[in-house]
């Protein structure tokens, strides 16, 4: 549930704004560990087991900060998103947040298209993000510049809500 809540307020304020406040994100990603070692205690787990159950919390933060930092490098994700992927790995643990990761994944990978084509656009964006994708490949003196006016900026903290919420539906009874 807490989850839940860190994502649906930064899609809310993603969507407003353009951004996620770093009071959410950070706060999350910092009491995460320590909310589930209480909780393992709280459950009969004493000690270094709790620690363990602790630390798979920044464990789950490492996995779900990979992809991101890849594509923020890239430019192809902004720094809020980040942290908040980093801070729903950190909530959910590894297994769990690198789903909700997937689940965010194609939801914009389903949402944005249709946005873009909605505004026709679509066919714009395609051909400049193919030239992205093979920039890095290319020589230098192959290398496209695109203007930054032709790419397109996608708020992706309500679609890491949605995969967030998917993966909460499909685990509610575990």
């Amino acid at each position: 549930m807490a989850t839940l809540l860190v994502a649906g307020i930064a899609a809310f304020t993603d969507w407003r704004t353009g951004h996620i406040p770093n009071w959410l994100t950070l706060g999350a990603l910092a009491i995460a560990p320590f909310a589930h070692a209480v909780v393992a205690t709280r459950q009969g787990l004493h000690g270094s087991d709790a620690l363990i159950i602790g630390s798979f919390s920044l464990v789950g933060a490492a996995i779900c900060g990979v992809v991101p930092i890849l594509l923020y490098r890239a430019d192809a994700i902004g720094v809020g998103d980040i942290k908040l992927l980093l801070a729903i790995g950190a909530l959910l643990r590894p297994v769990y947040g690198f789903e909700a990761e997937m689940y965010s994944f194609f939801a914009a990978g389903i949402f944005a298209p249709a946005r873009l084509a909605y505004e026709g656009r679509l066919f714009a964006v395609v051909r400049n993000t193919m030239v992205v994708a093979a920039n890095p490949f290319l020589p230098k003196d192959k290398k496209k510049k695109i203007d930054p006016q032709m790419l397109t900026w996608f708020r992706f903290a309500p679609s890491i809500f949605l995969g967030t919420l998917v993966t909460a539906v499909i685990h509610w009874r575990e």
